[in-house]
């Protein structure tokens, strides 16, 4: 294929520069692959465009809008994933490594687009935690809420993978309405343009959203002020570098960093020769070695075997990384690609170099032979590692080998191989491979301080564990000490990252204003009608009505115990409940109560009330004694658009009883039309 051109997208144009910049090969034939760039934009233009613009245009939008877009965007990139795979060859991808880039990608756009529409409010500000009484009389209350920062995310991304490395970041910082400047790494930002091209001509973020610089950022961070933002991925070495940048510890940038990682896999002492956590351990470390040709952040770098299972599982390892096929990426038999590039080849074999101070070479010899099929090219061999000291080794436990290679150690105990395992400094990810519970807590509990993630596998979730390298949009992507101490992803989470956590503290009607939330203790709205025959979005926050009283007789609570089979001694034997510390006698049964307040306050007929689709907090605060009267106050207390024709309306049903004393509560989930 022809030299690619790695321009600029820079004040909403693709920018048309000469300038030639940095020239990079393909890893698969060293044909010309692709010429970066330069731009001579000063970056206060470029950060201006971003804070002027980009912030007016998204952050008109809320949440829900920000996600409807991500969404769209990547069913774009779905359909012109083809293209992508064609591209993403010449990193030295397989098919199926480009599957974890690509596939990756766009499913996390996905994932947080879907999770965004609900567990985020149609709003502008994201709540976090319940109110807090902070007052006796409860006048004066508390609410953390998320706001947007009012600045720019500075995306700074790495080469091993252009598309997820990208979109996950995006992902959170354009959903949490904050526009974004992305540095793919130079080597494969040819790829990453190329996806930066769908995104950019589809028109669907609005204008300064999104900026993109494949070469070099000149004095950007040098510009950046406190309510701007880093995402950093890549080495520990760069990523202090960044963060030691004066400007950004001047003004207090915030800076999330996911680095080097010395990521630990642990076969359990249980495990046998025989069992299926065998298998599926050597199934994963081959894989962890191989995939991306081990240029993966969360790629298993150290490997541990009780001593007794250590030979055999070196001559199985070896076997089968051995049996490896190392070719041209776009075959389909191949099993693993190239490295990225020569130059990153050579800083492969020379930490390997270092490594082997302390080990021996199992299999992978080749690659440090100068007469060596693949010499002078980016392929390179599996290789497996023998450390047989490794409490008094140094280097295996500092240098992480970004390529295809692991070293195998042995282990005596649990108390051992912990120890081991955080003398990595701090991980994205360990896996124990373990059918014995009592190994699975210890180790989980003794690792989880030194992890961002613990990975278990065995013969319960081998059949859909996603992998020990697998990131999810869901769960945490991050880890402590040299792992760069911040998170990515994590669900909504990751979407606060690029937010300021405030604590409003207020009256009840002030904080029901702010967080459009109807609030207890705030003023109520007379509906009119009865709230059930209102639709969607004729329904005010803070619409309320008042049933009548109904009295709770010793009838109805023997009738609800016979009826539903509930005979807990409190609602039927007197003497036995007067000696419970919570009940003055026998009382009524706390689901009788939720049943007929809903006889109190449901409207019957027909009307834009489609389903009840659960009930949330549910708290039984008083006991209701036969004799006692309740009655339920309903008020509209939030409002979320969910499809076209549908939203969900969250009511709080207090129930009180004759001496206006709250007996129970909780909040109903209805669907409600947007028409009567």
């Amino acid at each position: 294929m022809s030299e690619i051109s790695v321009t600029s997208f820079l004040l909403g144009s693709w920018q048309k520069y000469h300038i030639p910049g940095q020239q990079f090969k393909s890893p698969i034939d060293g044909s010309k692959l692709s010429n970066v760039t330069e731009h001579d934009i000063p970056s206060e233009d470029i950060l201006k465009f971003s804070r002027n613009v980009g912030i007016k245009n998204l952050q008109k939008l809320n949440f829900h809008d920000r996600a409807r877009i991500l969404k769209r965007i990547g069913l774009l990139l779905n359909d012109a994933k083809e293209k992508l795979y064609s591209l993403s060859y010449h990193t030295g991808a397989t098919l199926k490594d480009s599957y974890l880039d690509i596939d990756g990608g766009i499913g996390t756009l996905l994932v947080m687009a879907s999770k965004a529409r609900k567990e985020m409010d149609e709003s502008f500000i994201h709540l976090d935690g319940d109110v807090e009484i902070i007052s006796r009389k409860g006048t004066f209350l508390g609410q953390h809420i998320f706001s947007p920062l009012q600045g720019v995310a500075v995306h700074i991304n790495a080469f091993n993978f252009p598309i997820w490395g990208m979109l996950e970041k995006l992902s959170s910082s354009i959903l949490a309405g904050v526009p974004t400047i992305v540095k793919p790494s130079a080597s494969t930002s040819f790829l990453a343009q190329e996806c930066m091209k769908i995104i950019s001509e589809s028109n669907l973020l609005p204008e300064g959203a999104l900026q993109f610089i494949p070469g070099r950022t000149n004095d950007l961070l040098d510009k950046l002020i406190g309510q701007d933002i880093v995402s950093f991925t890549g080495s520990s070495e760069t990523g202090f570098g960044i963060r030691s940048n004066p400007n950004l510890i001047k003004n207090s940038v915030k800076f999330i960093s996911e680095q080097d990682s010395l990521n630990a896999c642990i076969m359990g002492e249980d495990v046998e020769i025989d069992d299926l956590e065998w298998d599926v351990f050597l199934k994963e470390v081959v894989n962890e070695v191989t995939s991306k040709a081990g240029q993966k952040c969360t790629a298993i770098r150290k490997i541990f075997v009780p001593e007794n299972k250590l030979k055999a599982t070196i001559e199985a390892l070896k076997e089968k990384l051995e049996s490896q096929k190392v070719d041209d990426p776009r075959k389909s038999d191949t099993d693993m690609g190239p490295i990225v590039s020569l130059d990153q080849k050579n800083d492969v074999i020379s930490k390997i170099s270092e490594i082997l101070e302390e080990c021996d070479i199992i299999t992978g010899k080749s690659n440090l032979e100068k007469d060596s099929q693949h010499a002078g090219t980016a392929y390179m061999e599996p290789m497996l590692l023998y450390c047989s000291n490794p409490n008094n080794a140094e280097n295996v436990h500092e240098l992480e080998v970004f390529g295809p290679s692991a070293t195998i150690m042995g282990y005596k105990s649990n108390e051992e191989v912990a120890n081991l395992v955080v003398k990595g400094g701090g991980s994205l990810v360990s896996s124990i491979f373990s059918n014995d519970l009592n190994t699975i807590k210890n180790l989980s509990l003794k690792l989880a301080p030194y992890n961002g993630r613990i990975y278990i596998n065995n013969r319960e979730s081998m059949d859909e564990s996603t992998g020990h390298g697998s990131p999810l949009p869901h769960m945490k992507h991050g880890g402590p000490g040299r792992a760069g101490n911040s998170e990515e992803l994590g669900g909504i989470r990751g979407v606060t990252n690029y937010m300021q956590r405030t604590a409003i503290q207020s009256s009840p009607n002030s904080l029901s204003k702010i967080t459009n939330t109807w609030i207890e203790g705030s003023n109520t709205l007379d509906p009119g009608i009865h709230p059930f025959k209102k639709n969607f979005n004729t329904l005010m926050i803070g619409d309320t009505i008042i049933s009548e009283s109904r009295e709770i007789t010793l009838e109805d609570v023997e009738h609800f115990a016979e009826f539903t089979g509930d005979k807990f001694y409190a609602h039927m034997d007197e003497n036995a409940a007067k000696l419970n510390p919570f009940f003055p006698g026998r009382v009524a049964h706390g689901y009788l109560l939720v049943s007929f307040a809903a006889g109190l306050f449901v409207d019957p007929d027909p009307g834009p009330v489609l389903a009840n689709t659960g009930l949330k907090n549910l708290s039984f605060e008083k006991p209701v004694s036969p004799g006692d009267k309740i009655k339920v106050q309903l008020s509209v207390r939030k409002k979320k658009r969910r499809t076209e024709t549908y939203g969900e309306v969250g009511w709080l049903v207090k129930l009180e009883n004759q001496n206006k004393d709250t007996v129970a509560k909780y909040e109903l989930l209805t669907m409600n039309s947007y028409t009567s």
